[in-house]
């Protein structure tokens, strides 16, 4: 009686000692919690120097620039972008079956370009809306303001890139009914396809900084949006020069209010 009474005691612990291993809980590995990381803007595909954004290069001598073809220009000697190119292509292909035939009239502007532009309008030489500036507006962030209404600041302008082009006018009034009408309804409808966007839409609510509406100016984001972000982060506006009314760069803080003051479905 004694040995089976062992034997059953043995028995009992052993039982235990397996239950207790059974309902042992298992341990969970430990989670750590990551604050996801600021938004770092475009990737970056298409880097270049800050020269070549403020428009200082030879076009001609650029590998990723190449001449517009007279087909698709109102005339000889343009520029642009070889991928903005060949998205413009098929859209002007497309455009043309669809009864409606897209012209460049404005693409890649180097600096001296625009500074010319630019000086002419300052100094009274190039009249604005009828006034001779230098005389009517002396104050140099008010000129400034004036000019910007539809001309940007060498150094500043988007046409530098050769990402950017007018297309067949340059006033709103002609894209406001029939033929103009019929080609910026399409632009609107289809532009978005081939990579464009029309960076200067109505100022209003979501756009209350930069320059007029212009149904005109449109711009292949694919590279355009990275340029505008390497813009953002390579310049302030102290380093805008190089051109009379210069000085009025930094009173009207036109990096914030021009480059960067455009269609937020372009940014």
């Amino acid at each position: 009686m004694r040995i089976l009474h062992l034997i059953l005691l043995s028995g009992i612990w052993l039982i235990s000692c397996n239950s207790e291993s059974v309902k042992t809980p298992e341990t969970k590995p430990e989670t750590k919690q990551t604050t996801p990381a600021p938004e770092q803007g475009p990737k970056i595909t298409v880097n270049v120097s800050p020269e070549y954004l403020q428009g200082h290069i030879v076009p001609s001598k650029d590998k990723d620039i190449t001449e517009i073809a007279p087909t698709y220009a109102n005339k000889k000697g343009m520029y642009m972008r070889v991928e903005a190119y060949e998205a413009f292509q098929m859209m002007h292909a497309k455009a043309k079956k669809e009864g409606v035939n897209l012209k460049i009239v404005s693409a890649l502007r180097i600096f001296n370009h625009q500074k010319q532009i630019w000086e002419a309008k300052w100094t009274g030489t190039r009249k604005v809306d009828k006034q001779n500036l230098a005389k009517t507006i002396p104050d140099p962030a008010k000129r400034a303001l004036k000019i910007l209404e539809y001309s940007s600041m060498p150094g500043t302008s988007r046409h530098h890139w050769g990402t950017d082009i007018d297309i067949n006018n340059l006033n709103n009034s002609y894209f406001e009914s029939g033929k103009g009408l019929k080609e910026y309804n399409w632009l609107v409808e289809n532009a978005a396809q081939f990579g464009y966007c029309q960076v200067y839409s109505p100022k209003g609510k979501n756009r209350n900084s930069g320059y007029e509406e212009e149904k005109w100016h449109w711009s292949y984001l694919p590279t355009s949006k990275q340029f505008t972000h390497l813009y953002k982060t390579t310049f302030t506006n102290k380093t805008i020069g190089g051109f009379k009314g210069a000085e009025a760069a930094a009173s009207i803080n036109i990096i914030e209010n021009y480059v960067l003051g455009i269609n937020p479905d372009c940014l």
